[in-house]
């Protein structure tokens, strides 16, 4: 059988990342692309341009990137990496938890983090257990195979619009 370790990417931040956005483990059509949330079905970047009030789908995936550091926000994931065949987090073995507290060390004006999916805020929320000062919020997937209309997600997710806003206030 051969070897089904998948990894993450490279976390998505700079100094001026206020909201953490993390993932569980990128899936299959991400990898190839070497792009986060690369499934044309996932609806990652129509939920997080509600958020940050941009058509992000629109761009180039670098010109999103870009657009959310813009914002104040990030993107990682919860697991460096892992055996899974396939792409869902069901399948996901052996998880090697990425350094999220070496990462938010490094983020000054971090407020809050966001889970996407319930994998990814079961391994986070454990992750970052005690650690203070810090928002967190759980997101249902973005991923098409989390079934619940792309409307009712957008509505949960534009909870994080206060949480951007608050932080520029500041």
């Amino acid at each position: 059988m051969t070897s089904t370790i998948k990894r993450a990417f490279a976390p998505v931040v700079d100094e001026r990342t206020r909201l953490l956005v993390l993932g569980s483990l990128p899936g299959d059509a991400s990898l190839k692309a070497a792009q986060y949330y690369a499934h044309p079905k996932n609806g990652f970047w129509r939920l997080i341009g509600g958020v940050v009030e941009r058509d992000l789908v629109a761009l180039t995936y670098e010109d999103r990137l870009e657009a959310l550091k813009a914002a104040g926000v990030g993107l990682w994931d919860v697991i460096a990496s892992a055996e899974r065949p396939g792409s869902l987090d069901a399948a996901i073995r052996s998880p090697e938890a990425a350094d999220l507290r070496g990462l938010i060390a490094g983020l000054p004006e971090l407020r809050a983090v966001a889970f996407n999916g319930a994998t990814a805020a079961r391994n986070g929320r454990r992750a970052l257990a005690g650690l203070e000062g810090l928002t967190l919020v759980d997101l249902p997937s973005s991923s098409p195979a989390h079934t619940r209309p792309l409307a009712e997600k957008a509505a949960a997710w534009a909870t994080l619009k206060p949480v951007l806003r608050e932080s520029v206030e500041r």
